[in-house]
């Protein structure tokens, strides 16, 4: 469970999967991934879009990134992976491997 702080700026950012009633796998970052899952399982305005009417809903994947943009990084290739990739992260409950994520230093 995420706690709160009285500084947003200082909570660590997470990056979780949700698995829809489909099947598909929904990718997100949030500062409280219990609040954002309660969130997209109330199926109001503050939920994604694309998760809406495709519940219910079961978080598969959640994991402390840091800060911000290392997340929306994170997210982003996360998105590109194939379902096979993401499958297995799910099920396996493997780590991201964040050192992908770092620039390819340029020659």
């Amino acid at each position: 469970m995420t706690t709160r702080s009285s500084n947003p700026a200082n909570l660590k950012w997470h990056l979780y999967m949700i698995r829809t009633s489909q099947g598909t796998l929904y990718t997100g970052i949030t500062q409280d991934v219990d609040r954002r899952f309660m969130e997209h399982q109330q199926g109001g305005k503050k939920t994604a879009k694309y998760l809406r009417g495709k519940g219910p809903l079961e978080l598969v994947f959640q994991q402390e990134i840091g800060n911000k943009s290392t997340a929306l990084k994170a997210e982003i290739e996360i998105k590109k992976l194939s379902k096979l990739k993401k499958e297995t992260l799910a099920k396996n409950k493997e780590k991201l491997n964040l050192d992908i994520l770092k620039p390819v230093p340029k020659k």
